[in-house]
């Protein structure tokens, strides 16, 4: 895989893992929180929090992204609710 540096570059990254994860029936995908890892030192990942819609319910998805090749090296779901 290619190196993740930018917004879009992790963005499209994201979505493409949790693509894999949940289908290509997903809807609404969107970033919620981007951080950078670790937060002190030199930066070899992104803590990428992500939502979407799927099967009419919200889902929070948490990803560790590596900067170098884009590996996922962490995937968790952190909730899943009706939207308001």
């Amino acid at each position: 895989m290619s190196p993740v540096k930018t917004r879009d570059e992790v963005e499209k990254a994201s979505k493409k893992a949790v693509e894999a994860l949940y289908g290509s029936e997903i809807q609404d995908f969107k970033i919620r929180e981007l951080f950078p890892l670790p937060e002190k030192g030199p930066q070899d990942s992104w803590d990428v929090q992500t939502t979407f819609l799927l099967n009419k319910l919200k889902h929070t998805v948490d990803l560790v992204i590596q900067m170098k090749d884009g590996h996922v090296t962490n995937a968790r779901l952190i909730d899943t609710m009706v939207p308001l």
